[in-house]
């Protein structure tokens, strides 16, 4: 006999708390863990309504991604990230997209460091100030675009799904230049990437496979997302100067 509506959300309830404990753990300590969960509750709700049964469709998988895009839309209604920090988020990938053009290969972060004119300590704490916007680019792309029936946005670039012939050129375009500029990134950042995305590591154990501590692969993080944003830029995957939508696709 189906579950009514208040079973469901009953039953899922504690999917909430794991996404916002998992959310919250990437975020700035201003960030409260019972504002997500509060949006979290109402994007079950969404999910609960909006679900129909379908044999190869799981409502767990379903209520996740709803759970998780609510999240993301409190975050960006709440505006919790200060455009100082923006704007330094976007000096890291104009130093990775010059220095790309004159060396003709990843620059190091010493290389980059130089080029922003910081030494390499206060450019290794400007990657943990911007490893805010990071969180949004990535749980953007892998969940939160919903374009095509609930599918994320990778998914969505991945099977190429849609009947605009157009709309499926960009993805199949996006695809090929997400995969270039991943391919292109540094060895070490690509295992990170590998580790977190394909492994679903978290933090913690990616540092034991990777022998540093947390906090470096915060950095880490940071400025592989903003390798592969440079990369994007300078292969005409702009961002609109308006509605920075660019944070929508990384």
């Amino acid at each position: 006999m189906p579950l009514s509506e208040d079973q469901l959300i009953a039953r899922h309830a504690p999917l909430v708390r794991r996404q916002a404990l998992t959310l919250i753990g990437k975020l700035p300590a201003s960030v409260e863990l019972d504002d997500l969960m509060q949006a979290g509750m109402m994007g079950l709700l969404d999910a609960v309504r909006r679900y129909q049964q379908q044999a190869d469709a799981q409502f767990e998988t379903y209520a996740i991604t709803r759970i998780r895009g609510a999240m993301l839309d409190e975050l960006r209604s709440q505006d919790w990230l200060p455009r100082s920090v923006r704007s330094k988020a976007r000096s890291i990938e104009e130093a990775i997209q010059t220095l790309r053009h004159r060396l003709l290969r990843p620059a190091t972060e010493s290389e980059i460091a130089e080029e922003m004119g910081m030494n390499l300590v206060d450019y290794q704490v400007l990657l943990e100030e911007a490893r805010g916007v990071q969180v949004l680019m990535y749980e953007d792309l892998a969940l939160h675009r919903e374009d095509h029936d609930g599918e994320g946005a990778l998914d969505a670039v991945a099977t190429g799904q849609g009947n605009n012939p157009l709309d499926w050129l960009m993805r199949e375009g996006l695809r090929s230049v997400l995969t270039e500029a991943i391919r292109n990134l540094p060895e070490r950042e690509q295992l990170l990437l590998s580790l977190q995305f394909e492994q679903d590591l978290n933090q913690k154990e990616i540092a034991a496979v990777l022998g540093i501590t947390e906090g470096r692969v915060s950095q880490l993080r940071s400025q592989a997302v903003a390798r592969i944003r440079a990369w994007l830029s300078s292969h005409s995957w702009e961002p609109d100067a308006d509605t920075d939508d660019y944070e929508h696709l990384l």
